[in-house]
């Protein structure tokens, strides 16, 4: 059964669709060292299923039982009203955060939508659109609460809806356990590199720099070479492919400026763009090392910058550290290298995870697919 969503269901305007709406913009709440997660807008994103923990503060439990209108429950739909309007998260289940300034979250009405189909169809092109459309602001974009009522919902029959939403979260929530399964393996990795290289350090071991294990160098942009099968990583871990790659090979990408501590491993062919350092190894077996010795500095204070945060080639290549023995290194490499490979695996499965939700959920709700030809 063929069915377009957009043209053959009717519209229904999301307020009449909620149970209820946790509103608690406009309270500024009292933070504290530790406590509740306190979340903000730059949690949500439209790229995972769960709010991501970047930058979080905390809450007292006093603070979280009385300063709130509200608290959002399992299943709820986080929506940003402010900055970058109409990203969507689901809230999981156990909840550990609060919900204050720029945002919002949706409670579905079970009786009149599924909620993983509102889900699915709030990030869909032609709502985001819509929410786009509507944004006020010239400096900070701002989807105003006034403005819900005219955000339209196409709303098809119970199966219909199941159907869409179910296969958005379990493709979603494949990808989602990937990362979790691959931080999991992370953490090993840097557990055993914590044994064998710093709790266990080789007293014979000669002082160094890391200039004598790598090269750090600037990295290129090319736009014109978008498009293609070559990864391209950029800063945050934002990703896209290119026709072919500008530098093969084992490395450690490091941001110049911004969030410093973002460093990643990247094994195989890449593009490291100018808001990059990367590094070429000048000894076999100790890509992985370099990894895990630069991830565990706070390259934040060493910052070279003064509003905004940045990092040089002599702050990194002067950084000081003692220099393994080749043994140690290699053994070191033969253990983590199957936790690499695995998480590598595992990326290239969410990658194709997220490119069939991303083209067979337009393809369904359009009914250019046959609805019926979805087995879960």
């Amino acid at each position: 059964m063929r069915f377009n969503i957009w043209k053959d269901c009717p519209k229904v305007p999301i307020t009449e669709l909620l149970s209820f709406i946790v509103d608690n913009r406009g309270k500024t709440v009292p933070t504290a060292d530790d406590g509740w997660k306190l979340i903000a807008t730059n949690c949500v994103t439209n790229n995972t299923l769960f709010p991501v923990y970047e930058k979080v503060r905390y809450l007292t439990q006093e603070t979280y039982e009385t300063w709130f209108r509200a608290h959002p429950m399992p299943g709820d739909i986080l929506f940003v009203n402010k900055g970058t309007p109409g990203r969507v998260c689901l809230v999981p289940d156990p909840v550990d955060f609060c919900i204050a300034q720029d945002m919002i979250a949706l409670r579905a009405d079970d009786e009149k939508i599924y909620n993983k189909y509102l889900f699915a169809v709030l990030r869909s092109r032609e709502i985001q659109q819509q929410i786009y459309n509507t944004n006020v602001g010239d400096v900070i974009p701002h989807f105003k609460k006034q403005f819900m009522d005219q955000l339209l919902i196409p709303v098809p029959d119970r199966r219909i809806q199941e159907i869409i939403g179910n296969l958005y979260y379990e493709l979603s929530y494949k990808t989602e356990l990937n990362k979790k399964i691959n931080n999991n393996l992370e953490q090993q990795a840097q557990a055993i590199y914590q044994q064998m290289f710093i709790e266990n350090q080789n007293p014979n071991w000669k002082e160094g720099k890391l200039s004598d294990l790598v090269a750090v160098k600037y990295g290129k942009d090319h736009k014109k070479l978008d498009g293609g099968c070559y990864p391209v990583y950029g800063s945050g871990g934002i990703m896209r492919y290119v026709e072919k790659p500008l530098y093969t090979g084992e490395s450690v990408l490091i941001p110049r400026k911004g969030t410093l501590n973002n460093v990643m491993y990247v094994n195989g062919a890449f593009w490291s763009v100018d808001t990059m350092f990367y590094t070429e190894m000048l000894r076999p077996n100790i890509a992985k090392f370099v990894y895990h010795f630069v991830k565990g500095k706070d390259l934040a204070s060493l910052n070279a910058g003064s509003a905004v945060p940045s990092m040089t080639t002599n702050i990194l290549n002067a950084m000081p550290l003692y220099v393994p023995d080749d043994e140690t290194l290699s053994i070191f490499e033969e253990t983590v290298t199957p936790m690499y490979s695995q998480m590598q695996e595992n990326e290239k499965q969410s990658a194709n995870l997220a490119n069939i939700r991303d083209t067979l959920l337009p393809r369904l709700m359009s009914g250019e697919l046959e609805v019926s030809d979805i087995d879960l």
